[in-house]
């Protein structure tokens, strides 16, 4: 070392810590919240390279009185915007009473998306009928929003006789391939390979359909993700990359992952990905991005990643306490306030709603979610000891069942 050279200390490891613990404030200026309507629109055959600060700044449409304002601002009916208002409520409602169902015993595992409705039914209204999305465990409003009979959903949950994935996979983890959705998968991160490939081959096909993938910000820190993001690159694969920034993985904070100092959307712009950032909890806003996207995708302009900042205001699933490690009031300070109540007020702003009719509507949702319930749970759960037979793990693996699984069939006596 040179005589000249600074005297350094001995090496230390970083280690990204939250900036609320249990019985703290949580600090959210580290969010960097840009004001509504201040972010630039860019031309949607933008350059990749041209448009890196909206990596960094925050797409935002409504303001705090719920008035849409700035170059985001959607063209969007009224009634679209009712219809959206109605499957986040109803998907709010759903996830209430499945969760009291698994207290119950009646479902084994559950796990909630409060917070984070807007996301999904503003993303899945963006979409065109036919595009894939490949979720995580929390886009549920994906289903709502594409009405997806809510018997069918909870047979799912119960793991019933009607179950048409017959018991084999976690209750959360839906499949419902007429509605766009891909089997949810427990391995994190694998989705996004999977939705580049399949919009790798639509193009190859010479299809319309374009492919929307969903990841947490925690799974970000998995190989799966950056390979996703070079394929996703080189062959301009026609696909939308969300990245859900709900602040917390399992129980960490999404510092972790690398969301400290900077964002998740940047990891695109290194990629030679078009990136947004994206105030989640913005109704307009969501489908304003998403519907840009959308376009560069269908028109071969490539991929565009996008984060949702958002909050997953309750457990991250029914095994979870969140009170052990962060505030248990973080939710109610959190700067971007309750997708459900922002998209109400605008409405009422624009004359489209009342809280008459909200309270009108939730009742409505209240009773629908229950009769669902009712009827689901008479083809059977786990709180009746409903179990499928052993016989089933046989079937659905092989066109035609080979001679030695007929063999362990017959010697199990089923």
């Amino acid at each position: 070392m040179s005589k000249n050279a600074p005297a350094c200390t001995p090496l230390r490891l970083h280690v990204p810590e939250p900036t609320g613990r249990p019985g703290q404030h949580t600090d959210f200026s580290y969010l960097h919240v840009t004001p509504a309507g201040a972010t630039r629109r860019p031309p949607v055959d933008t350059q990749p390279a041209a448009i890196g600060d909206l990596a960094f700044a925050l797409v935002r449409v409504l303001d705090a009185d719920g008035n849409a304002v700035g170059p985001w601002a959607p063209q969007i009916t009224p009634e679209r915007l009712r219809f959206g208002l109605r499957a986040m409520l109803k998907t709010r409602i759903f996830d209430a009473r499945m969760l009291i169902a698994q207290r119950q015993k009646k479902i084994s595992f559950y796990m909630q998306c409060l917070g984070e409705e807007a996301i999904s039914v503003a993303h899945a209204l963006a979409l065109d009928e036919g595009d894939m999305c490949f979720p995580t465990y929390r886009q549920q409003g994906l289903l709502m929003a594409r009405e997806v009979p809510l018997v069918e959903l909870i047979c799912q949950l119960l793991s019933n006789q009607r179950d048409p994935l017959k018991g084999r996979q976690l209750p959360v983890l839906y499949s419902v391939r007429k509605a766009g959705f891909f089997s949810i998968s427990g391995n994190l991160a694998t989705q996004v390979v999977q939705a580049v490939g399949w919009g790798m081959a639509a193009a190859i096909k010479g299809d319309t359909k374009i492919a929307s993938a969903w990841i947490g910000d925690g799974s970000t820190a998995e190989a799966d993700f950056h390979t996703a993001l070079v394929f996703a690159h080189v062959y301009r694969a026609p696909v939308i990359i969300n990245v859900v920034n709900n602040q917390w993985a399992i129980s960490t904070f999404q510092a972790i992952a690398g969301g400290e100092g900077t964002t998740f959307a940047a990891r695109g712009i290194g990629s030679g990905i078009a990136s947004l950032r994206v105030d989640g909890n913005d109704f307009l806003a969501v489908y304003a991005a998403s519907r840009w996207a959308a376009e560069r995708a269908r028109c071969n302009l490539g991929p565009t990643l996008i984060e949702w900042v958002t909050y997953r205001a309750g457990g991250h699933s029914t095994s979870d306490d969140p009170t052990k490690y962060r505030p248990a009031d973080d939710w109610k300070n959190f700067p971007l306030g309750d997708p459900l109540e922002r998209l109400k007020q605008h409405l009422i702003n624009i004359g489209a709603w009342s809280e008459e009719e909200h309270q009108s509507v939730q009742k409505e949702l209240e009773a629908e979610v229950a009769a669902a319930l009712k009827e689901a749970e008479s083809y059977g759960s786990l709180a009746d000891g409903h179990v499928h037979s052993a016989a089933e793990m046989f079937e659905d693996v092989y066109e035609e069942m080979p001679e030695h699984l007929r063999r362990q069939r017959q010697e199990l006596g089923v």
